[in-house]
């Protein structure tokens, strides 16, 4: 049975292990990359991580990006949201359905300036 693993810093994943999830408390790159390698070569289906550490960590999630497990999904840290989830998921969809059909893009900031 695969399992479900958050990674970041204390604060922002002790509450997910209420939920029954594996947290991590890991604020150091470096040590979040060597556990990150550990994880996505364990029983892990999905992976979540604070939005500061998946940042932190891009060059080694980068490879497992095309990867079909685990996923590993950004998630806002006590800090706050740092925009990278919803970039994200907007390229996600670009690339799905061709254009920006979430956010508006492009073209209602065309409009907005045919507008005025």
């Amino acid at each position: 049975m695969y399992k479900i693993a958050v990674m970041g810093d204390r604060d922002s994943v002790y509450g997910f292990a209420a939920l029954g999830l594996d947290t991590y408390s890991i604020d150091d790159p470096v040590a979040a990359g060597k556990k990150l390698k550990e994880l996505a070569g364990g029983n892990y289906a999905i992976i979540y991580m604070t939005e500061a550490l998946f940042e932190a960590l891009s060059e080694v999630v980068d490879r497992y990006r095309e990867a079909p497990l685990p996923a590993i999904i950004p998630i806002p840290g006590v800090i706050g949201n740092t925009g990278i989830g919803e970039a994200l998921v907007k390229k996600s969809v670009e690339q799905a359905v061709g254009s920006d059909i979430l956010f508006g893009g492009d073209s209602n900031e065309s409009k907005a300036g045919e507008e005025k």
